[in-house]
């Protein structure tokens, strides 16, 4: 690793993505690595530039650690290790984008997130928090009330389709403008519109490295440029 640097109804229940990439749709235990996505035919209108892909499965080139704890490649994956700290990609931020990226936890107990269109947080993961979204990992039946597809401290999600644990699940977060739409294995989860000025309208994608416990993997980290309507 580079090291450190400087709430809803039902209306949304049974939505679903389907064919939103022609490839790499598998998301079991045993799913290979998915090459380039590519969207749908009702997103491509919108797909004005390549996807940019934010981890390759081999290095940390590009990421940089805020706070305690940090990431680990692991046979192709990041995976989280102590906490509580935020891993962020410092390359690029981006705007209106379709981030997608394949997750799985390794214990029920197992807690973590994907934070959007957050400012740099220097060493500092609680910018992140306060001045971005965060779109929950947290299958536990007990513990914290906010589970997997809420948008953290806003939104819950309509419904909770994760696969089980230690299988890989797929998430699609469509954001432009104010409107922020979580799709959790082809399903649409959530779909937030912000009205909080603080929160802006580009930023830094990160991952949360939770706790000591937790080991939360992630790998097809890509995001999709968006542009017109």
């Amino acid at each position: 690793m580079r090291g450190t640097r400087r709430v809803l109804g039902t209306a949304l229940a049974g939505v679903t993505l389907s064919g939103l990439m022609a490839t790499g749709l598998a998301v079991g235990a045993g799913a290979a690595p998915a090459p380039a996505p590519q969207l749908a035919k009702d997103f491509t209108a919108q797909a004005c530039e390549a996807p940019v892909r934010l981890f390759d499965g081999s290095s940390t080139d590009g990421w940089y650690q805020a706070g305690p704890g940090g990431f680990d490649v692991v046979d192709g994956t990041l995976q989280s290790r102590d906490g509580m700290g935020l891993l962020w990609y410092d390359e690029q931020q981006f705007d209106d984008y379709i981030l997608m990226l394949d997750w799985r936890v390794t214990a029920e107990t197992d807690n973590s997130g994907v934070f959007v269109r957050f400012p740099d947080p220097g060493d500092d993961p609680w910018v992140a928090v306060d001045e971005g979204y965060e779109i929950q990992i947290n299958d536990n039946p007990a513990g914290d009330p906010q589970k997997t597809g809420s948008i953290y401290n806003h939104q819950e999600p309509s419904s909770y389709p994760s696969n089980e644990v230690g299988e890989w699940n797929r998430y699609v977060i469509k954001i432009v403008g104010e409107r922020y739409q979580v799709f959790l294995n082809g399903t649409l989860v959530n779909d937030f519109t912000s009205t909080d000025p603080a929160r802006g309208l580009e930023g830094y994608v990160g991952l949360q490295n939770h706790d000591p416990e937790t080991r939360t993997q992630f790998r097809n980290i890509w995001v999709q440029p968006l542009c017109g309507d």
